[in-house]
Formats: structure tokens, C-alpha cells, sequence
């Protein structure tokens, strides 16, 4: 249960139980030191500090400043990573310090929501969060605790990268050396297993963080990570061999809840993601994922849709022809409406006629024709008479 589910007497109720747990309020020293490894003091205090991020008026500029807290919880964070090694075995956690590190960060998240000047100090346990993000054995169904929690914690402090998009890319724990697609493969990975899982009412509440901060690693990738992030959850050539958004993959699924009625708030982000993705630009994310998934985001926010995108073929004009991008990819001619290959669209269906309606249409065309005669404005032979005449009919009893 968080603070924000609690009534003020309730949160207040649970606050004075924490504090007997915890120590003689009267003669003890502060709730977080640098030296207190214990886990079970962790998650009492770390729970306590949370519950007073709503709605009271506890002061934490002094914590931080005073007391150290922005280190306090970087250490613990950096104990917790400890229990997921690289290589070699590690004694797996215990449910103790998974709860202790739970608690630790959603104090983290909060306080970097309320306390944004704070963020410098606090993203320093960025790495070792990403670390345990990255080493953590994901459970069934996996967006849940602790994971949902890493996941949170991360979107505020990649704000510390923001100002400085494509640059630093050694310095940037999303992209360590020397794998830089270790996390955001990861992040895609976890994404992809939910999408698979979760039904779309589901999704709106917890994979919205999720692809939120995809959008914020994004926005600050090196140049050599932006690519590969397109190819993971833009579609693909094989997505095209049917209209996109048929095929079961992460990125047919992603178009998919582009649209959701049943998940507003992850739609947005869903098309915010594959829009920033396409380099902000409405053609190439019209060429991307088809002017039909694209137009709804483009109307909403007063993007001018390109002129040739609902048509059904090229202009056929220069190679920088709007028209010609919308409708070649990788070389092939695609339908800008579906995204679909051309030459793997199904050729148009034509109805076969029963032998009963075939004899009451020529019937239908006879009487027409009959008329078009009587009416003396043009000179015509019916068809259908002149069939018989050739003996190209033959009367069935």
C-alpha cells in the first residue's frame, strides 16, 4: 500500500508504529547513517521517510543536507547491488533485504519528484541500478516488485543526462562499456515479455513507466544506440509481408496499443515513443508505421500529415519526393495506408457467381439495354442479344 492509499489518521497511525520499531525516538540519533547496515533498519526507515514524502511538512532539504541522506541511500543501493555479481555465485537475497531495497527505492522515486534539485546527489545510484536491473532473474509475470521499482526509480534520474544528448557516452551508465546495449536490451527485453502477458487495462498502469523511460534514454542515446533501438521496436521487413500490426512481434504488438481504447495514458507514450523514434518527423513516421496507426497521433497534436500519405501509390517524381519515401522501404514498394509490401497484398477478391445469379443479371442487363435502345439517344446493340443471336447462349429447361 502506498502513502498516497493511506487517510492522514491512517498514515499518521502507521508512522508513530514505525518509530516504536525502530528506536526510543527520545534518545536516538539519526534514522539514516552511513555506518547502519542493518536491512531491517533500512526498510523501517526507509519506509518511514516515504510515508512523510505525502502531504506533511517534514523538512528534507535538512536530511540531505545535514544528515547525509543522499549518500545514505546511494550506499544502500550499492550494498543491494553487491548481491547481483556478474559472474561467479552469489547467496541469492533474502525476502528481507528484496523488501529493504523495495522500500529504498521508492524513496528514491519520490524524493526525486519532490526534490528534483536534489537529483545530482541521488543519480549517483543510477549504475548500481541499472546493475541490478540488468542481473536480477526476472519473475512471472515481470512487472512486479522489485522490479517495477528499479524501473521507477530510473525515470527521474536520467533527467541527469538530459542536457547533454550524444555526448559523455563513456561517462553514461545506460551505455557502459563494453556492451552499450546491455540495458537498453534489458528495458526492451522486460517490455517485450509484458506486452506478452498483461492484458491492455493491465499495461496501463505498469508498463507506462516503462515505456516513458525508454523515451527519456532515447532522447539522450549516442548516436551508435539510436539505431539499434529503432530496429528492436520499429517494424521490421517481415512485419511487412501483412499489414503492420497483424503480426505477434514487440513491435506489431507496440502499434497495436498505439490505439488502445482500454489504455489512454500508455497510448500516448506508446505513439510519443515511435514518433521520437522516427526522428520527430511525420514522414518517416508515416514510412515507419503506416499513415493508419500514425494519423490519430498527428491530429491530436496539430502535426501537419504529409500530403502523399493516404494515397495508394508515388508520385513517381525525384528520389527526395515525399511520396517516394512514403512508399519504398528498403527498396520495396509498401501501401503508405498499411505498411504492407505491395507485392505481397492480396490480389483483389472477386465473388463467384451462382449459375441462378448470373442468369438474373444478364436478365438485369437485357432489360437495360432494352431501354438505353427505346430511348432513341444512342445507337446500341444489346449485348445479350446479340449473344443469342451468335449462338453463344443456350436455353437450360
Amino acid at each position: 500500500m502506498t502513502g498516497e492509499q493511506l487517510s492522514g489518521q491512517e498514515r499518521n497511525a502507521l508512522l508513530a508504529e514505525l518509530k516504536t520499531h525502530i528506536r526510543d525516538v527520545d534518545h536516538s540519533g539519526p534514522l539514516f547513517t552511513l555506518e547502519n547496515d542493518n536491512r531491517e533498519d533500512e526498510l523501517l526507515n526507509s519506509r518511514m521517510l516515504f510515508l512523510l514524502t505525502y502531504e506533511t511538512t517534514f523538512d528534507f532539504d535538512e536530511l540531505f543536507e545535514d544528515d547525509q541522506l543522499a549518500e545514505s541511500i546511494n550506499l544502500n543501493v550499492a550494498r543491494h547491488a553487491k548481491h547481483f555479481p556478474k559472474t561467479g555465485r552469489k547467496e541469492a537475497p533474502t525476502a528481507m533485504e528484496i523488501q529493504a531495497m523495495s522500500e529504498t527505492l521508492k524513496l528514491l522515486f519520490n524524493l526525486s519528484q519532490y526534490y528534483p534539485r536534489h537529483l545530482p546527489s541521488l543519480a549517483k545510484s543510477a549504475p548500481n541500478i541499472l546493475k541490478i536491473l540488468c542481473r536480477i532473474n526476472l519473475a512471472t509475470p515481470v512487472l512486479q516488485s522489485p522490479v517495477t521499482y528499479l524501473v521507477n526509480a530510473l525515470l527521474n534520474l536520467s533527467v541527469v543526462y538530459d542536457d547533454r544528448p550524444h555526448k559523455d557516452a563513456d561517462a553514461n551508465p545506460y551505455f557502459p562499456k563494453p556492451d552499450q546495449y546491455c540495458n537498453i536490451d534489458r528495458l526492451i527485453s522486460i517490455l517485450d515479455n509484458a506486452v506478452c502477458t498483461y492484458t491492455e487495462e493491465q499495461l496501463e498502469t505498469l508498463a507506462t513507466p516503462l515505456v516513458t523511460l525508454l523515451r527519456k534514454v532515447f532522447d539522450f542515446a549516442p548516436a551508435n544506440v539510436r539505431p539499434h533501438m529503432q530496429t528492436a521496436l520499429l517494424p521490421s521487413s517481415s512485419d511487412r509481408s501483412q499489414p503492420l500490426g497483424q503480426s505477434n512481434t514487440l513491435a506489431s504488438r507496440l502499434l497495436r496499443l498505439s490505439t488502445s481504447p482500454a489504455a489512454p495514458s500508455l497510448r500516448e507514450s506508446v505513439s510519443s515513443l515511435l514518433f521520437e523514434l522516427s526522428g520527430k518527423d511525420a514522414t518517416n513516421f508515416v514510412r515507419n508505421v503506416g499513415y493508419g496507426f500514425a494519423s490519430g497521433f498527428l491530429m491530436t497534436h496539430d502535426l501537419p500529415v504529409p500530403a502523399t500519405a493516404a494515397e495508394g501509390w508515388s508520385t513517381g517524381q525525384t528520389d527526395g519526393d515525399p511520396g517516394e519515401k512514403l512508399t519504398n522501404v528498403d527498396g520495396k514498394e509498401v501501401n503508405p495506408v498499411t505498411g504492407q509490401i505491395r507485392d505481397m497484398e492480396p490480389a483483389a477478391p472477386e465473388d463467384e457467381m451462382t449459375e441462378e445469379e448470373k442468369e438474373r443479371e444478364a436478365e438485369r442487363l437485357f432489360v437495360l439495354f432494352e431501354r438505353l435502345k427505346a430511348t432513341g439517344v444512342v445507337n446500341v446493340r444489346n449485348p445479350v442479344e446479340q449473344g443469342i443471336q451468335e449462338g453463344r447462349f443456350e436455353e437450360i429447361e
